[in-house]
Parts: structure tokens; C-alpha cells; sequence
């Protein structure tokens, strides 16, 4: 009887992968090998959300989905797992991810964390797993990164889109080159984001199928893996332009691959972060247990306030308010980190 399941699971498993099982670079053992695979998406906003309906589809076995925000009616034009009820709901991006994978592949686990990836808590949510990939909108965060999957000797795969262009990189340490390579520093000046240039979904879409693609060669291996590239490639939708930059070895004298210099884990000057597309601040509060129901009760004759078991809503003109149940909260309504924390004590508690 045993026998007879275990056969019965094996042509069902055959079958939901059919189509993929017969591309040659794959075959039934890669796809066996996808779905003993582990893959940490960090951030599930528009790269994050195609790149882990794509993995999941394909049949990854375990997807980790990390994010810190929630949906709103902004996000539908190109973030694809997500619905107007989700924002109707305020769900948090990690968790409506989760209930719409579980509606086309209930077969694949989805483990979901409504959280900011921070030094603090970076190796618990990255540990046991693959492949990093990466569906972030700052780089701080993509440092934050680098420097955990250098020290450690993961692969991940640095995605980025805004307006018509897209942009991806392999990082394999110790064989390529590392974000540190390429970048040794942060962007400065002007910085287009979502808010001020906007963004195609067919660059969104464009970026995270090429992600992808490398995420299943890393995890099927073998041949697979040596046909993972060895550039920085990027290519915008609109005007058709690409381009491609050598990283196929780590660069001479890099603070993270070369000196081992690991900055951004270790948390040196972490600034509060205005996130992508938002006139908002994140506050870190941690190890604050909020009770909702109390706070709505404190709070309901201030302004207009809402709740579900996952975030707290409360709006007090100019400014809205999400409180998370771990305390870290992200005002709406300023850039100025010094209102944020002034509303935060105001509302919260210092």
C-alpha cells in the first residue's frame, strides 16, 4: 500500500511538471532537485512577487518570503500575487503571497515573515536556505545582503527595475564578482525610484524572469549551473537598450570578497530607511509586543483606526499610521525621520 502512494505521488508529481520535466535541460531529476531546493526572496513588492509566483510555479519546494510592508492599491499595476481584496485589507506582503501561492501550488511550502531584514535578525531568517534572491527597493538592504551571503558562502541574485529598465547580477562568492565589486558604494545624488520615474510592469516582469532563470540553474545544478551568467545585465523595455559589464571574477582589493570587511552586517550607521514609492519612515521598535485591541481602544478617539490580526491602521490627518504586532511601525505622510519618531513616542509610547 505504501508502494502503491508513494507511486501514485510520483506520476501526479510527473504530471503537474510535465511540460517542464521535457526541456532537456531539465528532466525529472532537476525538477526533483527544484523541489528539494530552499529559496529566500527578500522583499515581495514587484520583483519580489513575480519571482516567487515564477519559482513556486516551476516548483520550487520551499519558498521563504521576507517583507516588511503590505498592500496597497498602488502596488496592483505591477506587484502580480496580489488582489484588491489584499489591499482593501491592508494584508502584509509575506502573507497575501502565501495564501495566493497556496491557491495554484498547495504542494510547495511558503514560509512567510512579516519583517525588515536588519543585522539583528539576519541569520535567522536566512539560515537553511540555498539561494538569496533579491525583491528589495533600497540598497542598504542589498548590502545587507551581500555581506551575509559573502561571509557565508551563498549564492543570491541581485534584481532591480524603475521606469523601463531592469537589472540583475549572479553573485557566487568567491567564483564572481560581489555587489561590493561592482558597487563599492551607495548611489548618491539623485536616485530615481517608483515615485519619481515611475514603472513598467513588463520591466518588473522582464527582470525577474531572467532572475529566476539563474535562481532554478543554482538550484537544479550540474550542467545547469555552468550556464549561470557571469555579467551584470541590464536592458530597458522602452527604448530597447542593453548592456552587459564583466563580472566574472571578484575585483582586487573589494571591502566585502577581498578584505572581508563586513560593514553593513555588523550595522555600522543603519539609518531609518524611506521606503520606495511612499512618502514614508519605517521605525524600528523591537521586542514591543502590541495588543491591538488595546491600542485601537487608546487611539479610537484620535483619529479613525482599524485593525485585523495582522497590521494596525490609524489615520490621524496628515498622517497614516501601520503598526506591525512586533512594534515597528511605518508613518505615512513625511520623510522626516525626527516627525516619525515624535508621532511614533506621541501615539506609541517612547
Amino acid at each position: 500500500m505504501i508502494s502503491l502512494r508513494r507511486d501514485v505521488q510520483k506520476d501526479k508529481f510527473e504530471e503537474r511538471y510535465s511540460r517542464q520535466i521535457l526541456f532537456r535541460g531539465m528532466g525529472t531529476e532537476g525538477q526533483e532537485r527544484l523541489a528539494a531546493g530552499r529559496v529566500a526572496i527578500v522583499g515581495c513588492g514587484a520583483t519580489g512577487s513575480a519571482l516567487a509566483q515564477l519559482l513556486a510555479r516551476a516548483g520550487v519546494g520551499t519558498l521563504r518570503v521576507i517583507d516588511r510592508d503590505y498592500v496597497e492599491a498602488s502596488n496592483l499595476q505591477r506587484q502580480s500575487l496580489f488582489e484588491e481584496a489584499d489591499a482593501a485589507e491592508s494584508l502584509p506582503k509575506a502573507i497575501a503571497a502565501a495564501r495566493r501561492i497556496a491557491a495554484f501550488n498547495s504542494e510547495i511550502a511558503v514560509e512567510s515573515r512579516v519583517e525588515d531584514l536588519v543585522p539583528a535578525n539576519i541569520h535567522a531568517l536566512l539560515e537553511g536556505i540555498d539561494v538569496i534572491l533579491d525583491g528589495t527597493d533600497n540598497f542598504e538592504t542589498r548590502y545587507l545582503v551581500n555581506d551575509y551571503a559573502v561571509k557565508n558562502s551563498m549564492p543570491w541574485i541581485y534584481a532591480a527595475a524603475v521606469g523601463s529598465y531592469g537589472v540583475t547580477l549572479n553573485v557566487l562568492p568567491g567564483k564572481t564578482a560581489c555587489l561590493a565589486c561592482i558597487f563599492p558604494d551607495s548611489p548618491r545624488g539623485m536616485v530615481e525610484t517608483c515615485e519619481t520615474s515611475g514603472i513598467l510592469n513588463t520591466a518588473v516582469n522582464l527582470v525577474a524572469s531572467i532572475a529566476a532563470t539563474e535562481a532554478v540553474k543554482l538550484l537544479v545544478g550540474g550542467s545547469a549551473a555552468e550556464k549561470l551568467r557571469k555579467t551584470l545585465w541590464s536592458f530597458d523595455v522602452w527604448t530597447s537598450e542593453h548592456a552587459e559589464i564583466a563580472a566574472a571574477n571578484p575585483r582586487a582589493g573589494c571591502r566585502a570578497c577581498g578584505h572581508r570587511d563586513f560593514v553593513h552586517l555588523a550595522g555600522e550607521g543603519r539609518p531609518h530607511i524611506t521606503m520606495c514609492g511612499r512618502n514614508s519612515v519605517q521605525i524600528h521598535e523591537r521586542a514591543r509586543p502590541i495588543d491591538f485591541a488595546e491600542m485601537q481602544l487608546r487611539l479610537e478617539t484620535l483619529g479613525v483606526v482599524r485593525h485585523n490580526e495582522f497590521v494596525l491602521k490609524f489615520w490621524r490627518e496628515p498622517y497614516e499610521m501601520t503598526l506591525f504586532p512586533d512594534g515597528r511601525a511605518i508613518i505615512k505622510g513625511t520623510t522626516d525621520t525626527g516627525v516619525a519618531r515624535s508621532l511614533y513616542a506621541r501615539f506609541v509610547g517612547s
